[in-house]
């Protein structure tokens, strides 16, 4: 089955997987997806995750993050941009996702990164998710 939007496929996995309760999911992998899973990981929403060879494109393991009581750490994961409307900012209108205790992750021309390393940075780019 081809797949039209592969990020939203990945965070529509991670986020079944987190509502039910997964220690681990397993996502066809791309260079993205390891990218957006390194971000994940450094921002704290998840607690690790791991490239596996198959032999094809390969697998992106990730490893899910519980709080207290298993609640979830990855409480809202939007996809804002998709293929059929694309959505660009400058740096200057990115605005902090929850007043800075989410985040939004870009693709922009120096790599992905996060909002906070775009405004560093002073450089803009296509929104591909916010993550709270």
């Amino acid at each position: 089955m081809a797949i039209n939007d592969p990020v939203a496929d990945m965070l529509t996995r991670i986020r079944n997987a987190a509502k039910a309760k997964f220690s681990s999911v397993d996502i066809p992998g791309s260079q993205l997806k390891v990218e957006l899973a390194r971000l994940l990981k450094d921002e704290g929403f998840i607690k690790n995750y791991k490239f596996l060879k198959d032999g094809k494109q390969g697998i992106l393991r990730v490893y899910l993050k519980y709080g207290q009581g298993q609640t979830q750490t990855i409480h809202h994961l939007k996809r804002v941009s998709k293929p059929g409307r694309r959505f660009y900012v400058k740096s200057k209108d990115l605005k902090p996702v929850l007043n800075g205790m989410g985040i939004s992750i870009l693709s922009t021309s120096r790599g992905v990164m996060t909002d906070k390393q775009a405004r560093k940075e002073n450089v803009g780019g296509e929104i591909l998710c916010t993550v709270s």
